[in-house]
């Protein structure tokens, strides 16, 4: 009677080792003392690569505007200033653009401005690249008279490098503009035309060329 209870436990016992031996065991959650994360190992320097402070001006990436060109600069956010023929004073019904332009710049203050003076495709190139430098001059003084700072403007001339020949009258009007365009941190330097305010003298027996 002994020997047959001994051989049932015994064939108890094995069967739940075969069991147990079956049975996968449940995995145990780390703390996350134990992790690597959680030692403040982000990084091969111990350090969180993730924290806001390491997301700062100094992290080597740059922020680019969508709206810029290879040059940093933005053109079309400004209307274009008009000038009357071989005129370079701002006209009473152009100034609100001036306006709107300092206001821009006040909302925006990252942005600085680049004014491009232009001329038709009448005249020297020598006596236009001068007549869009007093152009785009002129606009800088009234900006400044807003209350815009001189360090925020930059000014060149283009003369009639643009300008469509032998175009129509409505086209010239267009041609005789400044462009008001802006300039997002680290832009590419601008390059000054190198225009006179001082127009070349005319030809004996012919008009001053102008634009």
């Amino acid at each position: 009677m002994k020997s047959a209870s001994s051989k049932l436990s015994l064939a108890l016992l094995t069967g739940v080792a075969v069991l147990l031996a079956g049975c996968p065991k449940k995995p145990v959650r780390p703390s996350p003392e134990a992790t690597t994360l959680g030692q403040g190992g982000g990084n091969l320097n111990g350090s969180n690569a993730l924290t806001p402070t390491n997301l700062g001006p100094d992290n080597g990436l740059t922020t680019r505007d969508a709206d810029a060109d290879a040059n940093g600069q933005i053109r079309g956010k400004l209307e274009p200033v008009l000038f009357a023929f071989d005129r370079s004073n701002i006209a009473p019904a152009e100034r609100p653009k001036l306006q709107a332009a300092k206001d821009y710049l006040d909302k925006n203050p990252q942005y600085r401005l680049l004014i491009e003076g232009h001329c038709d495709w009448r005249g020297t190139a020598e006596y236009n690249l001068a007549l869009g430098d007093r152009r785009a001059s002129e606009a800088k003084k009234y900006l400044v008279a807003l209350g815009v700072s001189p360090d925020k403007i930059d000014t060149v001339s283009k003369g009639s490098e643009d300008a469509q020949k032998n175009a129509d009258a409505e086209t010239m009007k267009h041609d005789r503009r400044d462009e008001l365009i802006l300039l997002v941190p680290g832009a590419a330097p601008v390059t000054p035309s190198g225009g006179s305010d001082t127009p070349p003298p005319p030809t004996a027996g012919a008009a001053a060329p102008v634009s």
